[in-house]
């Protein structure tokens, strides 16, 4: 350990650090995990056991007082990421920072003047930026390949249970307010990073199925600074054989139209109609990670800094709370 490598600590060993983003941390290139925290010791203990990492906690303060670590990793649910992400800030660690950023645009604010007023570095954890699909989509909309965009379509319409697994994500005080805040970060991020700012964004949210007490229907419009138009609409209460996901990007001369569960995507034209099949890896987030260790090491730009992470909280408060 040392000055050219990022030494991490986990605060949220739970589903998404199993497979999507534990592992990676031991993968990437001058990065090491050096411990683990979870409330439950038990479940800390046994995912420490089984991922060889050498040190485990139930409390974070004791985490974020190890030496040894330079860097946290925040992975536990919206309501915690901003009191840990300021505690880590506060005694020189830098950090890596799970979706939704944090749970209001108030508390998004506080985190940005935070890492300003700090020494320390912080990233946003949208990670699909660096999946293989997704900078094939930025490559040929920066090619000019379906000539200039004009709009976008968006439907993720998905059954109640969509994942049963995550119930948390149905309490407003603790996700934000239920599915939608879980998947359309994700979502709304890739517009920002194809299509840059916007100038507007405006939409409605209701409780269609009074099933749970979230909103579980959301209908968001934006008008990007480009000109470019997007048109979101997402359900989490429609009957399975609806179910859908696809977003089409409207071109002069063609479209592109894929799918966010699938690696996959199609290229249409008046000359042109390809398929595109992709592979990702196995511990998703570790193209972003390694992005995230050669940020923190000084190699490179912030890979997604907290300011568009702001910029996602907005856009997310215009489709939900500022309603039409």
């Amino acid at each position: 350990m040392g000055s050219n490598s990022v030494v991490w600590g986990i605060i949220g060993c739970g589903d998404v650090a199993e497979v999507k983003s534990g592992p990676a941390f031991q993968k990437c290139e001058q990065s090491e995990l050096f411990a683990v925290m979870r409330r439950n010791g038990d479940l800390a203990k046994d995912f420490a056991n089984r991922h060889n990492v050498p040190h485990w906690f139930d409390d974070a303060d004791k985490l974020l007082e190890q030496p040894d670590v330079n860097a946290v990793y925040i992975a536990t649910p919206p309501s915690t990421h901003l009191n840990y992400a300021l505690k880590a800030l506060k005694v020189g660690k830098d950090v890596y920072l799970e979706k939704p950023m944090v749970l209001s645009k108030e508390e998004a604010l506080q985190l940005k003047t935070a890492v300003n007023n700090s020494n320390q570095k912080l990233v946003v954890a949208h990670y699909r930026r660096f999946l293989p699909m997704y900078i094939k989509v930025k490559e040929l909309l920066d090619a000019n390949t379906i000539g200039e965009v004009k709009f976008v379509d968006l439907r993720f319409l998905q059954p109640f249970d969509f994942n049963s697994r995550a119930t948390w994500r149905l309490d407003e005080e603790v996700s934000g307010g239920g599915y939608f805040h879980d998947i359309a970060p994700h979502q709304l991020d890739l517009m920002y990073h194809f299509f840059g700012n916007y100038t507007q964004a405006k939409g409605i949210a209701v409780n269609q199925s009074g099933i749970n007490k979230v909103d579980d229907t959301v209908n968001g419009l934006i008008n990007f600074k480009s000109g470019v138009q997007f048109r979101g609409m997402w359900s989490f209460a429609i009957p399975k054989y609806l179910e859908e996901d696809c977003c089409t990007i409207y071109g002069e001369e063609g479209t592109i139209e894929l799918s966010f569960y699938k690696e996959q995507l199609k290229l249409k034209s008046k000359n042109t109609n390809r398929e595109f099949n992709f592979k990702n890896p196995v511990n998703i987030q570790q193209p972003m990670i390694q992005e995230t260790v050669n940020y923190f090491l000084g190699k490179r730009s912030n890979p997604c800094p907290v300011e568009d992470g702001v910029l996602v909280i907005d856009i997310m408060e215009a489709f939900t709370k500022d309603n039409l």
